[in-house]
Formats: structure tokens, C-alpha cells, sequence
């Protein structure tokens, strides 16, 4: 394909094989894979933020948020577990991050901050482009926020928030995850204009230090609120709020334990599922073996179970038990959670049983929520001076008010996933339309499929993505030129 600018109509249209929207981790190993592989080719990733590989999750500056996995489990490399680790040893042995040596751990299981891990995204980029350029292959960051999509015949064309259209043969949605932190929602409760930034630890430091601090949800975006807090200064009580009332529980490092669901294909329905996990833990309590082992094992195949699960048995899975997996599977790195367990035992931060019903008018250096605790009929309102929304990542893309999800959703080019979670695809990620089409031309990855595979936001998961379709792209694109 010419790499020119061509000119049509008023505008300028760029060139490229391949489309990638979006350049956080999704986007930017997925162009890692293509420029690995033989062949020629063009890759243009579009991103608004100035860097390519952090996004929303490895954007943080803190040292204090760190990743939720260690080393061992966080390569981007599919075919190399270590890698990571490896990485991090040459990292260290050459004087970055000289504050590791407080976790007092191997490397491997060290748990590095998400800034630093940004940084190993971009390395391995940066030596992906290295070895494309030995076939002549390409990928560009172009900075801009893709806001329309449509498909031609032979191509798929985006238009960029400034009136650039870029014209590619294939384009992939590697969009990322839409935190409710920073989400802008077609139904807006009007949260998000009144709350903090979980992460901006700058705004933080403005606050009285003794103040009282409302945070909605109780997952592990509100460990990193707290940790956000607590490097801001904060000194005061922390009210946090959720349905369940659940914490997620820290993550250590138990032995490893045998693969049961490996060996017993019969358990299919989450029910299934959730007892003979309770009597995987139970045998491994009764050896003196941490009940997190038999969990580890259930990893490996999350995707197979619940994309073989019926709508009713994801659903079932969704509304009983997905409170308990988050806060069991999800867990939270040991420095984090050893603050938050302290300023729990302090009686500084407490944590109720409580959905969020709306704002409410409070005085004037005050914020008020509505709450409904659970048990009760009628509501409370609490009063704050500051208020942060840490219910996690919106997933429903009919509820994303950002221009791309709402221009797709209207063209009937995507529809909402299972369970309304991300929006469907093929196995292959060939995106369906409306009605139910597999697009020839448009793809996608990572968390926009989190409705087929439940896990398709961790960074294991989204770098075998990345290699399959890197590998379904480049096959495409051979057949397309001949």
C-alpha cells in the first residue's frame, strides 16, 4: 500500500496497512507482534495520550501503585514467562528502582510499580521496531482520539477528533479499559464532576489532611485511592462504600497445586464450579497450604468456562458470585494492602455494606451521598469533604459517552458483548456487527472482549491476544494483496 499522503476532497487521508485505535498495552504489543512477523507492513496506532504502552492502567507516576501481580505472572512476552523478570534484573542491576529492596523478595516476586511497567512495554516496542525495520516495517503513534469509524469495500477509514482520516486495510479496537473514574456515562449521576481523581495525589494534597474522605466501591481501584491518600498526606477517616462490602484480599505466593479442572472437563456451570473449588481449598487447608493455590489453578481456564456457559449461567455467575471471585481472584499487592489493613485497624478507614443512590445538596465546603446500607429499606445521607468514585471499570460500551463507542453502537457497525459486557466478536476477534455479521476488516482485543472471555483485561491474556491476532492480521493482509 502507498505510505503517502493522499489528498480527497478537502482532506488529507494517511496510509497504512493496519489501523490500531487505541496504543495502551492492547494496542501497543499487539504492534509489537506485527512488526516481529515477516512481511512488510505499515502500522499506525492511534493515541491521545503522548506516550504509546501505558494507557490508563500504566500511566500512574506513584511508586506506591504498583501492579497486583507480581513479575512472574505480568510477562508480555507469551512465550516467555520470565521475561518480565528479566527485565526488571537488568532494570535494578542498573540503578532503577532502588526502592525494590523494601519488599525484601526475589525479583520474581517483586510487584513493580505500574509506572515502571509502562516502561518495559515501551522497551520491548522499541526493539519490535528495531527488527521490523529489517522488512521494511513500520508503526507510527499518531496522536489524536479516534472519533468515527466506517468500512468500505476494501478499507476501513477513521476520522481523528482534529478532521484527519486515516485509511487502512484493517483496524483493530484496542480501546482499553473505560475506568468509571474517568468515564463520562450516558446516565451520569453527575459522580465524576464531583469526585476526585483516584489517582491524582496532587489534587489530594489540597485537601484538609483530617478531613473525612467518601470513597464509592471497595475494589482495587480504592486501594490505590487510599494509597493515593496517604502519600497526599491524608491523616483523616476514610468512609468507603460498596454493595458487598467485600476488600480484596492480599495476594502472596503459595506453592503450586495440582490442575483439577485440567483433569475433570464435567464441571461446566459456575455452580459447579464454585464447589469443587471450596473442596480444593478445603484439601489444601487440611495440608497446611494456602487456600489461594487451588484459585491460582482456576486461571488457565476461565476463558474456556465461561465462554462454554450459557447466557443463564453467566448471568447466575454475574449477579451471585462475581463480588466473591473479584475480591478472592483480584487481589491486592502486599504493601497496599498492608496500609489499608492498618488504617482499617486504626479505625481510620471503615468499610460499610452500602449502594450509592446520588448526590445530595450538602454545605458549601461539604459533599452529601446517598446511601442505602445493606438490610435497610430507607436511604442515609453521609457528608464528606471529598469524594472519590473507585466502582471500577465500565464495560458496557452503551454507556461510555465518548465519541468512538457511540458512533460505532449508531452505525450498527458493533453490538454490546454477553451480558452487555464489552461488544461481541469472533474467536478470532472479527467484531460483529448488529446483526451479527463478522466484519471482514474490523477487529478487536483485549477488555472490549471481556464478554466472551470474562478475563480479557490481564496482561497474559491480552499478550496471547495480541500474538493470535497479530498472526490472523498478517494473513489477512497476504491474501488481500494477492
Amino acid at each position: 500500500m502507498d505510505t503517502a499522503l493522499e489528498r480527497q476532497g478537502s482532506g488529507l487521508i494517511r496510509e497504512a496497512d493496519i489501523l490500531i485505535i487505541g496504543g495502551g498495552l492492547s494496542g501497543t504489543m499487539l504492534a509489537a507482534q506485527l512488526l516481529r512477523l515477516p512481511g512488510r507492513r505499515k502500522v499506525l496506532i492511534v493515541e491521545p495520550r503522548s506516550e504509546l504502552g501505558r494507557g490508563e492502567a500504566y500511566s500512574a507516576v506513584e511508586l506506591g501503585h504498583t501492579l497486583n501481580g507480581n513479575a512472574a505472572r505480568m510477562s508480555v512476552d507469551p512465550d516467555n514467562a520470565d521475561d518480565l523478570t528479566q527485565w526488571l534484573t537488568a532494570f535494578i542491576e542498573a540503578g532503577g528502582w532502588p526502592e525494590s529492596d523494601q519488599q525484601h523478595v526475589p525479583i520474581s516476586e517483586l510487584f513493580p510499580p505500574r509506572g515502571i511497567f509502562g516502561l518495559y512495554v515501551q522497551q520491548r516496542l522499541a526493539e519490535a521496531r528495531e527488527l521490523g525495520t529489517q522488512n521494511g516495517s513500520t508503526a507510527e503513534h499518531v496522536r489524536g482520539e479516534a472519533v468515527d469509524l466506517r468500512l468500505a469495500d476494501d478499507a476501513v477509514m477513521v476520522t481523528l477528533a482534529d478532521g484527519q482520516v486515516l485509511r487502512g486495510g484493517f483496524a483493530v479496537l484496542a480501546t482499553g479499559m473505560f475506568p468509571a473514574a474517568r468515564t463520562p456515562q450516558t446516565e451520569s449521576s453527575g459522580l465524576n464532576a464531583a469526585a476526585l481523581d483516584p489517582w491524582d495525589v496532587a489534587a489530594m494534597r489540597q485537601l484538609d489532611p483530617q478531613a473525612t474522605v467518601l470513597i464509592i466501591g471497595s475494589g482495587l481501584t480504592m486501594v490505590d485511592a487510599v494509597v493515593s491518600l496517604e502519600q497526599a498526606g491524608h491523616r483523616g477517616p476514610i468512609e468507603v462504600f460498596s454493595r458487598h462490602g467485600l476488600l480484596p484480599h492480599v495476594r502472596r505466593q503459595p506453592p503450586a497445586w495440582q490442575d483439577f479442572l485440567a483433569e475433570d472437563h464435567s464441571l461446566r456451570s459456575p455452580r459447579q464450579l464454585m464447589r469443587a473449588l471450596r473442596e480444593q481449598c478445603r484439601q489444601a487447608q487440611a495440608q497446611g497450604i494456602d487456600w489461594q493455590a487451588p484459585l491460582d489453578t482456576v486461571r488457565a481456564h476461565i476463558g474456556r468456562l465461561w465462554n462454554q456457559a450459557s447466557d443463564v449461567q453467566r448471568r447466575q455467575f454475574v449477579r451471585h458470585v462475581r463480588p466473591w471471585w473479584e475480591s478472592h481472584h483480584h487481589r491486592s499487592p502486599p504493601l497496599s494492602a498492608e496500609l489499608v489493613a492498618r488504617l482499617h485497624g486504626e479505625g481510620r478507614l471503615r468499610i460499610q455494606a452500602a449502594s450509592f443512590k446520588g448526590l445530595v445538596e450538602s454545605a458549601e465546603e461539604a459533599l452529601g451521598i446517598r446511601i442505602c446500607r445493606r438490610g435497610e429499606a430507607g436511604t442515609t445521607v453521609v457528608q464528606g469533604a471529598a469524594l472519590i468514585n473507585s466502582s471500577g471499570i465500565e464495560y458496557d460500551w452503551r454507556r461510555v459517552a465518548r465519541p468512538l463507542p457511540q458512533q460505532l453502537l449508531a452505525r450498527g457497525l458493533i453490538q454490546p458483548g454477553p451480558l452487555a459486557l464489552g461488544i461481541a466478536a469472533r474467536a478470532d476477534g472479527a467484531v460483529l456487527d448488529a446483526e451479527g455479521n463478522p466484519a471482514d476488516r474490523l477487529f478487536a482485543m483485549g477488555p472490549p472482549l471481556r464478554g466472551m472471555w470474562w478475563e480479557s483485561t490481564a496482561v497474559t491474556d491480552v499478550a496471547s491476544q495480541a500474538k493470535a491476532l497479530a498472526g490472523r492480521l498478517a494473513e489477512l493482509q497476504v491474501l488481500a494483496s494477492g
